[in-house]
């Protein structure tokens, strides 16, 4: 637990690796969003550096990447499917980024760093810390977001909005733009770096 923590801080893709960065601005606009693009990516995660961690001696070196990107491409159909399915609100929501899963950088990263050289054991703690990182990443960038620029918590698409009283009356409407995603970023940014160097000292 005390080593999935600090995996946790040290190498959170989004606020120390700078990974998967594209989803952390494009559908971060609201907490809901966040949870189902989190979900869906840790789905997708898990199953590749699990598969790919299986069948790492049998994936010939000359086609790892294009075998790669095929094994991440059919989980992320499923999810896709998944999604359209069982929550179509969110499925129209998250859009084009749900098959931008593919082109991750945490997902495809982690099966050529760490997947396929590693145990199936150690991949799939692999996959939690980073999954789980990526999702604290997410979703607090969300929730920043969407406190400040509408004055609101969705937990569900459509459904059970919970409105703040004093800032839904005055929202800070550049937290609901690309360039708001920009500055909660790098605020967020910064404050794993400052802890980090805390932990050093």
């Amino acid at each position: 637990m005390k080593g999935l923590f600090k995996r946790l801080l040290n190498e959170n893709p989004i606020f120390v690796l700078a990974l998967g960065l594209c989803p952390a601005l494009a559908v971060s606009s609201t907490v809901s969003n966040a949870i189902g693009m989190s979900v869906a990516t840790f789905v997708v995660l898990m199953g590749s550096n699990l598969v790919i961690s299986l069948f790492r001696r049998r994936i010939p070196y000359d086609i790892h990447i294009p075998a790669y990107i095929v094994i991440i491409a059919t989980l992320v159909t499923a999810v896709d499917i998944t999604l359209q399915a069982y929550s179509p609100a969110l499925s129209e929501s998250l859009g084009i980024f749900i098959p931008l899963i593919v082109v991750n950088c945490v997902i495809l990263g982690r099966a050529e760093a760490f997947a396929s050289r590693n145990t199936l054991g150690a991949s799939f703690l692999d996959a939690v810390s980073m999954g789980i990182g990526f999702t604290i990443g997410l979703v607090s960038i969300a929730l920043i977001r969407e406190l400040l620029g509408a004055g609101t918590i969705s937990i569900v698409p459509n459904r059970n909005l919970i409105r703040i009283p004093v800032l839904a009356d005055n929202p800070a409407l550049v937290f609901s733009l690309p360039a708001g995603a920009l500055i909660v970023m790098g605020f967020l940014q910064g404050f794993f770096r400052w802890l980090g160097e805390a932990r050093k000292r």
